[in-house]
């Protein structure tokens, strides 16, 4: 009876092993290696009719050099990118990584010039995240010019679709350069729809209801989502509110990308890395032509 007992345990001992060595490899080489696509349409409001069914590609946090995320895969991200047919493209900042375990530094010059690969008719538009101002935020912005990447800080780029025009308003970092919001939005001198383009989500608070829609990355989803617990860690002063995708508070609407990269830790455990495509509707539906 004893020897029954034993036996139990040690097997109950033993699948409990194989379930954790399965688990540490799905969270640290299988799920980090992924690139998946995360397809959304939302809805958002002052959106012009003209711009029904746009479609915006979000890549964000994608660490180059970090495990996981070498100038190979950077490549593909580029290629799948390409193969969903955006409108626009948004690059949300920490395009490096620095000093994170079993990488290895990339020069941003090297990722401009897979970069420069992205196509989308209204062009590729992105601000800088903290890590790219820690390494040389100047240097990672020139690079990306001369690779024909439009980069704003606390600036406005028009775009202009179908007769009618729409602003991306891009932050300057939070962390590091400071996000002035209003002086931004300022240098918009119509009333057409605008989209906040930041690294970190934090600023949502404090963005007016005239903006359409904001977009964030830098939380990476928190790279692990475990059951019931939720997100253990999330870089974000707000913790898990505004961890990860759509969220509409008081008729203001933000969307947080998990980005394809992973920082400090590399793992990734029930929030893989991703593109996401936005298709944006208007939620004045009654302005829009019958086909």
């Amino acid at each position: 009876m004893a020897l029954r007992k034993l036996n139990k345990k040690l097997i109950a001992l033993l699948a409990i092993t194989l379930v954790g060595i399965v688990l540490a490899a799905w969270a640290f080489l299988i799920e980090p290696a992924m690139i998946t696509v995360s397809r959304h349409t939302i809805t958002i409001p002052r959106w012009h009719a003209a711009h029904q069914n746009l479609k915006i590609a979000i890549l964000t946090d994608l660490h180059v050099g970090a495990p996981h995320i070498k100038v190979e895969k950077l490549k593909r991200v580029v290629e799948r990118t390409n193969a969903e047919a955006p409108d626009a493209i948004v690059i949300l900042g920490d395009l490096v990584i620095q000093d994170v375990v079993g990488g290895k530094f990339v020069e941003p010059e090297v990722i401009a010039d897979e970069l420069r690969n992205l196509r989308a008719p209204l062009g590729t538009i992105a601000v800088l995240g903290n890590h790219d101002w820690w390494l040389d935020g100047g240097r990672v912005t020139r690079t990306l010019r001369e690779a024909r990447i439009t980069v704003l800080e606390n600036d406005v780029h028009q775009v202009e679709r179908n007769g009618q025009t729409f602003w991306f308003a891009g932050l300057g970092d939070l962390w590091t350069r400071g996000a002035d919001i209003k002086e931004t939005l300022g240098k918009i001198k119509t009333d057409d729809p605008a989209i906040i383009l930041t690294h970190n989500p934090d600023v949502f608070p404090d963005v007016p209801s005239r903006v359409s829609l904001t977009l964030a990355g830098h939380t990476h989803g928190g790279q692990v989502n475990l059951p019931l617990l939720g997100r253990p860690v999330v870089p974000s002063k707000f913790g898990q509110r505004y961890a990860t995708g759509h969220v509409v508070e008081n008729g203001r609407h933000l969307y947080v990308a998990n980005g394809v990269g992973t920082s400090i830790i590399p793992v990734r455990f029930r929030v893989p890395p991703e593109i996401v495509i936005l298709t944006l509707q208007t939620e004045n539906t009654s302005d829009l032509v019958p086909r």
